[in-house]
């Protein structure tokens, strides 16, 4: 009974706009006060303050420093140019220089809404002046921006890690494969987009243009070697490779490129702490709620529940999958994974999954969840960019969405495709 009233008092508190964080505490503490008395009251600050408290969490606001810099610095318009050199002579070539861009700012920021507010200003009105329909430059722009999640280093695999206590290295390495294959994905669908409307060819391919742009950017292409490199080669742990990211954007966009622009990266620095503000914040709510489930055991009688229907690893996934898309249509990917995943891991672990695998499946969800109203978080960033209404954004955007569904299946369903090189590499 008391779970029905917190799920509907939270739903409640959502519905009249008061923040997440803020429901999740209010729900959290009224329940203990209720079934526990008010001599517990006194733990709420302190579960509050060392559920926030962890190491790996100081990545995030790294990461969305590093980002800030990047956008502050010219390195973004570098890499932008290198991929313009590189894929623009494909039909429909301003679209697979969109979602190259794309793949390669992931590498740095980890952040989907980081890369459309680094990539959407310039490539958006660029690709309007070509004859690209503004829907569709805000829809690539926002699809391809959720790779940000899926390639490392991402932010949601680092809040997945901490709430399940998975890996975060592992997790990395288990997103290369997928977040490869569906920016190729996406840019098979432009292609095909582009070919069925007649969009025109950008550019003659030209090898000394590839190289003068790749020797423009290759300092901004030392980032994410640094990043990476560090963390898999056991070097550094994904925090510190944070902090590196940090110093090398730095190095790289003020005294190698001499184009920091302090301005702007004090206001990005501010939307930073902002963002990172929100997310611990909701870390030590969901630290209050995750103890009062713990004691009330609803992870346990959640698992019982779902293991009297099957047992079956691929009917369990399948289960999760569907529930985690609707949890993406109404809540932003850091409040998912730290509103849900501690509730089913006990799951998870009982039918034996691995929680690397789940940790990719639940990212991947919640990407797709980036995309689809009424939240969609990234589709909403694009189509301000854009200034493109988002129902018309959406029509075009269903397109690279099956994209991302198709790899979902694929992930879920063929384990081999993200756990292959973390076998590889750790097994």
């Amino acid at each position: 009974m008391i779970l029905a009233l917190m799920l509907v008092g939270l739903v409640a508190l959502v519905f009249i706009n008061v923040p997440i964080a803020i429901a999740l505490a209010v729900i959290a503490t009224l329940a203990i006060l209720i079934t526990q008395g008010d001599h517990m009251l006194v733990n709420v600050a302190l579960v509050m303050y060392r559920g926030a408290q962890s190491f790996p969490l100081l990545a995030i606001p790294m990461f969305i420093l590093a980002g800030a810099i990047m956008n502050s610095s010219g390195i973004s318009r570098r890499l932008i140019a290198f991929a313009s050199a590189l894929v623009g002579f494909i039909r429909g070539g301003l679209a697979m220089v969109n979602i190259t861009t794309s793949m390669f700012f992931a590498e740095i920021s980890g952040s989907a809404v980081a890369d459309v507010a680094a990539i959407g200003p310039i490539l958006i009105p660029a690709m309007e002046k070509k004859g690209y329909p503004r829907a569709f430059a805000a829809a690539v722009t926002s699809s391809s921006a959720s790779l940000a999640i899926i390639i490392p280093p991402s932010i949601p695999m680092i809040l997945y890690g901490v709430m399940s206590g998975s890996s975060i290295v592992q997790l990395f390495v288990a997103g290369i494969v997928p977040g490869l294959i569906g920016g190729f994905g996406l840019m098979g669908v432009s292609y095909w987009l582009a070919r069925r409307l007649g969009w025109p060819v950008e550019e003659v391919f030209q090898t000394k243009r590839v190289w003068r742009t790749f020797k423009e950017a290759f300092w901004a292409f030392t980032i994410p070697i640094i990043i990476l490199g560090s963390i898999f080669g056991g070097l550094v742990t994904a925090t510190e490779g944070a902090g590196m990211a940090v110093v090398a954007a730095l190095f790289i966009g003020g005294v190698i490129y001499r184009e920091l622009d302090l301005r702007f990266l004090y206001k990005a620095c501010v939307d930073g702490a902002v963002q990172t503000a929100v997310v611990m914040l909701l870390v030590a709510a969901s630290a209050l709620l995750g103890i009062y489930l713990t004691e009330a055991q609803v992870p346990q009688r959640l698992a019982r529940a779902i293991l009297e229907l099957t047992d079956n690893q691929y009917a369990v996934l399948a289960i999760l999958n569907v529930f985690f898309l609707i949890i993406g249509l109404f809540l932003h990917s850091a409040a998912a994974i730290i509103l849900v995943v501690p509730v089913v891991m006990p799951l998870i672990n009982t039918v034996g999954i691995d929680p690397v695998h789940f940790g990719l499946i639940v990212t991947l969800n919640l990407a797709i969840g980036q995309q689809t109203p009424p939240v969609a978080s990234v589709l909403i960033a694009a189509c301000s960019v854009a200034k493109a209404d988002i129902w018309e954004v959406s029509k075009v955007n269903v397109y690279f969405v099956a994209v991302l569904l198709l790899v979902l299946v694929l992930v879920t369903y063929v384990p081999p495709v993200p756990m292959a090189l973390v076998d590889y590499f750790y097994q």
